[in-house]
């Protein structure tokens, strides 16, 4: 929501962590056509979308999908999550189908589904969602996408007085929400301890409409990371800083990402 990466698309090595613009789990799954895959991934912080979903701590993440050589892809990914944080399960899953378009020798496409399930304790309420993505890529360097929502959860701080007291809680709505997300990595030195350094960057537009027949209005904020990402063979290690707009906290009851955070991911 990595998971992802959670950073960039890279067809190569994709990291299923932190702040995903491209599905992690979809991009990987793209990786080798025909054969059964997946990753395995611990993070300091699960970062989606500007907002961090294990409240600054660690997580752990797992991706398990096929591919066919005609470019279709499934899978299932999984993450850890901080179990105080609305809706209150310490666990997120996301089951994904797609199809990989080659257009030429350099570009390619992608379109995917894909729904969101918030599991691992009763839950206060459902926050489950479903999404549709297209992406377009230059070799492992360039992808822009887009994403539509068409039930996107979201929260409004209600204030209220008690014996004197101000108290608060959280009122739940529904509404349309687009995303847009570009991102992009450069080689900087090669065969570095036998691997590759990276330089990442992403940046991504989140913009949530009003909800039918309610007073909140509608919301939107930039997001974005920048890092170095070192490969070597099946592993991958990124790390990067992250950082949202405040009006993120107007959506989601979760911190917004000021801070390093830092994924070490295995491929198999």
């Amino acid at each position: 929501m990595n998971g992802a990466p959670r950073q960039l698309a890279a067809p190569r090595r994709v990291c299923a962590c932190a702040l995903a613009l491209l599905a992690p789990q979809a991009a990987s799954a793209q990786a080798e056509p025909g054969l059964l895959g997946g990753s395995l991934a611990a993070t300091s912080d699960y970062i989606y979308r500007g907002a961090s979903q294990s409240d600054g701590h660690g997580a752990v993440q797992a991706d398990l999908h096929a591919s066919s050589p005609a470019g279709t892809f499934a899978g299932i990914w999984a993450s850890t999550r901080d179990k105080s944080l609305q809706p209150g399960t310490d666990a997120q899953l996301q089951v994904y189908l797609g199809q990989h378009f080659n257009l030429s020798g350099d570009w390619s496409a992608t379109v995917s589904g894909r729904a969101d399930y918030f599991v691992g304790g009763p839950a206060h309420h459902s926050d489950d969602y479903e999404e549709i993505s297209a992406a377009l890529s230059w070799l492992d360097r360039y992808t822009v996408s887009f994403t539509a929502i068409p039930n996107a959860v979201r929260y409004s701080t209600v204030v209220y007085q008690y014996q004197g007291y101000p108290l608060e809680y959280y009122e739940v709505y529904r509404s349309r929400a687009l995303v847009a997300d570009a991102s992009g990595q450069w080689l900087l030195l090669d065969r570095l301890l036998g691997g590759g350094l990276y330089l990442t960057a992403a940046v991504g537009y989140y913009y949530a409409s009003r909800p039918d027949h309610r007073p909140a209005p509608a919301v939107d904020y930039l997001y974005g990371n920048a890092g170095l990402a070192l490969e070597w063979r099946r592993w991958r290690v990124d790390l990067g800083y992250f950082a949202a707009q405040r009006q993120a906290n107007e959506l989601f009851p979760y911190p917004v990402a000021k801070r390093l955070a830092g994924t070490v991911s295995w491929q198999f």
